[in-house]
């Protein structure tokens, strides 16, 4: 099989699948470098920023440029040809051997570089996916994507509220309501509280010196609210890169500034701002204290504050625009209005804009 000095591969990737990735290993192994092109138009709602860096990940050892082309496709116009290479020759200087496509537009690619043509798999036997069928249903194609697209994609579902008011019993409930709906729902992800193991060691460390401590000796200073925040960011994007379309986090980085206020009083800015710099969430579940008893399990001693941090919770997420529901009642109407919510956030879909035109 011939190999190739420098190979090129171009696409839009939105956002990129199975079918992209197995291009580009394709090229790579044929070639002794390899570059892939990612091309964005304006209207299109990913940023050319996350697909190449995206490509970068999955991809580590080709070069991954970008640039913008607002021209529509139409092979059948030598003009229209003209413009697009003029982006991609701006953005791939050097000389190219081979261009690697899946496209019938590969032979005349390759002719205006000067370079030989070579199709892969054009009638996607081997990853029966395309770009087009990842933006209409994700779901369906979420077995195609690779984790980077997969958490970017995930909707993300945040359980908050004071303490003992079934958060977390909440959380874990709707995590085994959609594994159980089997499929891609199978590998439905759940984000533990990290604060809470903060906290277990804090209490520890504190017995370690002092073995008769108790909960109500450990205390709590600014400092510790942005470690807890970074980390809820963290275990969240872990889970997001191998579950489902859907995420289930007991708290979050922006309930974390609620508690600052909680254990410490004022706000805390940092906390705030990587509150801020958490991927972008979608529905927060706020568990009412309303008519659930309070346990105090040796993490809690708050019974008394639990209507202000409700109440501190709901006007949080209202200032900042946050979309929420509360839920209220028992066990049962709970997870029910619950199960409600998340179906009616997935059923909103994912909101892709289209693409330019393109005529083949």
């Amino acid at each position: 099989m011939k190999r190739y000095g420098h190979g090129l591969v171009l696409g839009k990737f939105y956002p990129p699948h199975a079918g992209h990735h197995h291009l580009v290993e394709t090229a790579r192994d044929r070639c002794e470098r390899l570059t892939v092109l990612v091309c964005a138009a304006s209207v299109e709602s990913v940023p050319l920023a996350d697909r190449v860096a995206w490509m970068r990940e999955v991809h580590p050892d080709v070069t991954v440029v970008g640039a913008v082309d607002d021209t529509h496709m139409d092979v059948t116009d030598p003009a229209v040809w003209d413009a697009h290479m003029a982006v991609f020759t701006a953005a791939v200087p050097e000389r190219v051997d081979a261009v690697f496509t899946s496209e019938a537009y590969g032979e005349e690619l390759g002719r205006r570089f000067g370079a030989a043509s070579v199709l892969v798999d054009p009638d996607r036997t081997l990853f029966p996916v395309s770009g087009t069928a990842v933006r209409k249903d994700p779901v369906g194609c979420w077995d195609f994507l690779r984790a980077p697209v997969r958490a970017a994609l995930a909707r993300r579902v945040v359980v908050l509220g004071a303490e003992s008011t079934g958060t977390t019993t909440l959380a874990r409930a709707l995590t085994d309501h959609y594994r159980a709906r089997g499929g891609v729902w199978g590998r439905t992800g759940y984000v533990a509280e990290y604060g809470r193991e903060y906290s277990e060691r804090k209490l520890a460390d504190l017995r370690d010196r002092w073995p008769g401590a108790v909960w109500e000796d450990v205390t709590f200073t600014t400092d510790d609210f942005p470690a807890i925040a970074r980390a809820q960011n963290e275990r969240e994007e872990d889970a997001a890169r191998t579950g489902s379309p859907v995420l289930f986090c007991d708290t979050d980085s922006f309930a974390t500034t609620v508690w600052h206020e909680r254990y410490v009083g004022g706000r805390n800015p940092l906390v705030e701002e990587i509150a801020d710099r958490a991927a972008p969430h979608h529905l927060w579940l706020l568990t009412d204290h309303e008519g659930v008893a309070f346990e105090d399990d040796g993490l809690r001693d708050g019974e008394e504050l639990r209507p202000w941090m409700t109440d501190r919770f709901r006007a949080e997420l209202a200032r900042t625009g946050r979309r929420f529901i509360e839920i209220t009642g028992p066990p049962e109407a709970r997870l029910a209005r619950a199960v409600a919510a998340v179906d009616g956030l997935l059923a909103t879909g994912w909101d892709f804009a289209a693409p330019l035109p393109e005529k083949r």
